[in-house]
């Protein structure tokens, strides 16, 4: 099963990328790019949920028909 989760993503003084989710507890990802950090994320959330599938609170919002993505395009 796809689930969907929100990730905040911010650039650190150090010049790496951190992302976190309110949604699933416990996820910290760090990258030198936007992709790494992502991709990275992906396979911490995958562990997180897996771990967690037996618990009741596991409570993501399966993938939708359609859905809203934020397209960055640098210049």
């Amino acid at each position: 099963m796809e689930h969907m989760i929100q990730l905040h993503i911010e650039k650190l003084p150090e010049g790496v990328y951190l992302a976190t989710s309110d949604e699933v507890q416990g996820l910290v990802a760090q990258g030198r790019t936007v992709q790494e950090t992502i991709e990275i994320a992906r396979d911490v959330a995958k562990k997180l949920i897996e771990a967690r599938s037996g618990d009741a609170g596991t409570d993501l919002l399966p993938v939708v028909e359609a859905f809203d993505y934020p397209l960055i395009i640098a210049t």
